[in-house]
């Protein structure tokens, strides 16, 4: 059953400006892991963070270090998540988490649908 469906899109050029505008702003939204990917792939990422909260009610208190967006070795995305993100999955009932995420023409595109 689905719990929740969220989408998100980023104008990649505008992303970049902002964290560069903003110190610290990229280890606020980001994990180790994430942090040093090139712009395009940080502004998927962050819409796939924006995409899940979305799927997950938008709940205040949510931690964008929390989740983490990793890739298998054929380069299906998928989303690890801990802390606050898993307390609101678990609260959820939701099992399953399903990630898409696009960049082109300056647009990264996020879509996460939680099923339970």
């Amino acid at each position: 059953m689905i719990v929740g469906v969220g989408i998100d899109v980023v104008d990649v050029a505008r992303f970049e400006q902002t964290l560069e505008r903003t110190p610290g702003l990229r280890a606020r939204l980001f994990t180790a892991d994430e942090a040093d990917l090139p712009i395009n792939s940080l502004a998927a990422r962050f819409a796939a963070k924006e995409a899940l909260a979305k799927a997950l009610g938008a709940p205040a208190g949510l931690h964008w270090t929390d989740v983490t967006v990793v890739r298998t070795d054929a380069g299906q995305p998928y989303l690890v998540t801990q802390g606050t993100v898993r307390s609101r999955v678990d609260a959820m009932g939701v099992n399953t988490l399903h990630l898409s995420i696009s960049h082109d023409a300056g647009i990264a595109s996020a879509v996460v649908v939680a099923e339970g």
